[in-house]
Parts: structure tokens; sequence; C-alpha cells
């Protein structure tokens, strides 16, 4: 028995961190992260951006690339929920990591962080374009920018670009502007017209073209102007989201305190937008800003409480529904304007915009339309930054039944009364018939 005791003691007190800790619908920021690295310097040179991590409470897992042990998962469930590549160099995974691995640790709603530079792998880009972006296929290019690049007290090659072209989202960037430029330095990537899903983050200037910067030109660059992310993201179909840039110096300590001016501009910060930047862009990565979620779904006649089972054709009827907004830490009434609900049955009959109380309930009032079959009620919301909503309710409606039909249907009174005055003309006519001389 006390042999027994021991081994479950053992058991809980390995699992626990991971219960507690794990990614949940109730609490669903990330929190244990694998980091995988080339070398381990890394982990000092980007101390500022993991110690921003930890700060929040992330539990980070630091691994080389090619660790021979590292692992996504054990026994069907997975050791973390998130990933960090910050490994541009590694030719290939150690352990059982691979690109098919990486692929469905994505696919099960789980998030990832690629930063590359001028010496990505092959490796790193494939996982790239399964992404939805494209790499600049000359593995020696980086981005050049005579016209928005960083002022330093060497002329150099114009590769150290001071970027200011963000995506216009407070979901993603925050609401506090990033006033300072971002410095960035590394290899461009286009995005994959067919992918719907990817989205530019920070865009090259117009006057920004991808090339090897030791060589002249002897072709038309590939990737030119604002044609050139610096930083994409993707949220997938399941809401797992993905974080992809050219440049892993822009996560380092250098360029966080760096100082940085744009060419042409008098204006000179003391500090980069760098950290600012990354802090805000990875909480919307790891679902600390922009997760949605739908709770209390219900739906009855007016005047009663109740959800019956099926409703009748012309009934009038209430739908209602409670979305909050993960903050971090706690979940926050969603006020917005654009929820919508449909009334669906091969296509929508009813198209209603849901009102909403600033506490998070939305509701709105209709009419069962007079059609009878199996309905749905469908609540498809879909918001730049935000997680989708997919709400979906099916309920019958039936017509009336023989005894509840009206017994005088007004509609019907012109026939009404052209009987009646049938009946009236006969008798008046018969008896002027029978009684006339």
């Amino acid at each position: 028995m006390g042999k027994f005791w021991v081994i479950f003691v053992a058991l809980i007190s390995i699992l626990l961190p991971f219960l507690c800790n794990s990614f949940s619908p109730e609490t669903p920021t990330d929190r244990r992260v694998l980091v995988l690295l080339d070398d381990f310097a890394i982990k000092s040179s980007h101390s500022l951006y993991f110690n921003s991590l930890k700060s929040r409470g992330f539990d980070l897992d630091f691994k080389l690339a090619d660790d021979p042990n590292i692992a996504l998962q054990r026994y069907g469930q997975y050791l973390y929920d998130a990933l960090i590549l910050f490994c541009p160099s590694v030719e290939r995974f150690g352990g059982s990591v691979d690109l098919a691995g990486i692929l469905s640790f994505v696919d099960s709603g789980h998030d990832l962080i690629i930063a590359a530079d001028a010496n990505a792998s092959d490796v790193i880009r494939e996982v790239a374009t399964e992404c939805g972006v494209d790499f600049d296929e000359d593995h020696s290019a980086m981005v050049i920018d005579h016209t928005s690049y960083a002022v330093s007290e060497t002329e150099g090659d114009h590769t150290l670009i001071a970027g200011d072209d963000f995506i216009k989202s407070d979901v993603i960037l925050g609401s506090k502007k990033i006033n300072a430029p971002v410095l960035f330095k590394g290899i461009g990537h286009s995005l994959n017209p067919a992918n719907s899903l990817v989205l530019k983050v920070l865009s090259a200037s117009p006057a920004a073209y991808s090339a090897n910067p030791k060589s002249k030109l002897s072709t038309p660059p590939s990737l030119t102007g604002s044609a050139i992310s610096l930083v994409s993201v993707v949220q997938a179909r399941n809401n797992a989201r993905v974080l992809i840039t050219g440049s892993i110096s822009m996560f380092s300590n250098r360029f966080f305190r760096s100082g940085v001016q744009k060419a042409g501009s008098p204006t000179k910060h003391e500090k980069s937008g760098n950290e600012q930047f990354s802090t805000e862009i990875s909480k919307w990565v790891f679902h600390e800003r922009g997760h949605l979620k739908a709770v209390n779904v219900k739906h009855h006649k007016v005047g009663e409480t109740e959800e019956p089972a099926l409703y009748r054709i012309n009934d009038d009827l209430e739908y209602s529904v409670e979305i909050y907004e993960w903050s971090g830490t706690s979940w926050e009434p969603y006020v917005a304007g654009d929820v919508q609900v449909q009334f669906y049955m091969m296509s929508p009959y009813v198209l209603k915009t849901l009102s909403n109380n600033k506490k998070g309930l939305y509701s709105t009032s209709f009419k069962v339309p007079d059609v009878y079959g199996v309905f749905q009620f469908k609540v498809e919301y879909q918001k730049l930054g935000y997680t989708s909503l997919s709400l979906s309710k099916q309920i019958p409606v039936r017509p009336y039944r023989h005894n509840e039909y009206e017994r005088f249907i007004p509609a019907a009174y012109p026939y009404y009364g052209a009987a009646f005055s049938m009946m009236a003309g006969f008798f008046i006519f018969s008896f002027v018939h029978l009684y006339s001389k």
C-alpha cells in the first residue's frame, strides 16, 4: 500500500503543472511554450523578449533545434501549447519534430512563431510555405530600401530597414500607437494569393526590393515594393495563430534598445518600436487578445422562458447569446454592432443584427417565417484579428394544425359576401316569382 501511495504522489507531482497551465477554452492563453534555438547564445541575446513572455506567466522550455530528445507530444497528448522557432539555420530538427509534426501541431489548434534570417534553411522555408508565405527563392537576398532605411554612422548597404507601415488593427497591435519605426534586417516574403488567411502586419515601403546586397543587379528582383511583407500573421480556420518574420534580429536586445531615425525624417527616436511591436503582436499570437467565446445560447417564444421543442409558423420568438473576449487575465464583455443571426433552411429566411446591452448579452426577436421544415439558428462571426465564432442550433417548424386556423379569415370576406348575397337574391327572386300576378 505504501509503495502504491508513493507512485500515486509521484504521478500527481509530474502531471499537476501540465494540468494547471494547459491551454483550455476557459483560460485560452498559451502557457507552455517550446522555444527551439540554433544556439543557446540566442537565449541571452534575446533575453528581453523572453523575459517579457515570462513576466506574463508563460513557461518557456528552451532546447536546441537538433536536440535528439525533443518532442511535441507524448502518448497522444501535446506537451506544449505554442512553439517558437528561433532556429533559422537548422537543417533538420531533432527528436520526433519534423515538418509534418509542426503542421499537425498547428492543425490541432496550437500557435507558432517563425523567425528566419538570411541563413534560413530549406526546412524553415518549407514550414513558412505551408503556412501561406514564400520567402525569396534567392538564398543570398535581403530586403534593401534606399528611402526607408535606418540612418547610421556608416552608410552601409541600406539593409537595416526602419519599417512603419503597420496593419490598421487595434486588436492585433494594441490600442496604443507605435510611434517609433521597427528595425528590420533580414529576408522578405510574399503572401500566397490563394491563401486568404494570411495578413501583412508590417509591410516594406514602395521603394524596397529583395536582392543580394553584395552584388549588382543583373536582372529585376522578384520581390519589390509593398508586395514585400516583413512580418505576417495567419489565423487558421481552427483559430490557431502563426507569426512569420524574416528577421530574428528584430527580437534581439540590441534592436530593442537601439535608437532609430528613419531616412528623410528629422525625428530621432531614442528607442526603436521593436519592443512594443514584439510584445503587442505576441499578445495576439498567444491569445491574450482577440479571443472570443460564446455562451448561453437561448431561444424561446416571446413572453416565455423555456426553450420549446419546436415552433409553429408565424410564432414570435426571441434569440440571445452572450459573447465575451479574453483580456489575458479574465473574460470581459465583447461589445460590437455587427453580430448577426440567421434563421436558416437551405438559405437564410431571416437575417437579423443582434443588439447588445454593453455587458456581453446579444439579443433580437423576429417572427418565424410562414414556411415549415427544419431550421437552424446560425451565427457565423468573422472579424479581422478576432477568433471566429460558429454557432448552430437546429429547431423544427410545423404548420398550423387543423383546429388552429381562424374560423373567419378577413381575406375571404368578399367570398362570404358573395355567397350570402346570392342566397338572399335567390329567396327574393323566388318570392317575387311565386306571388306576383
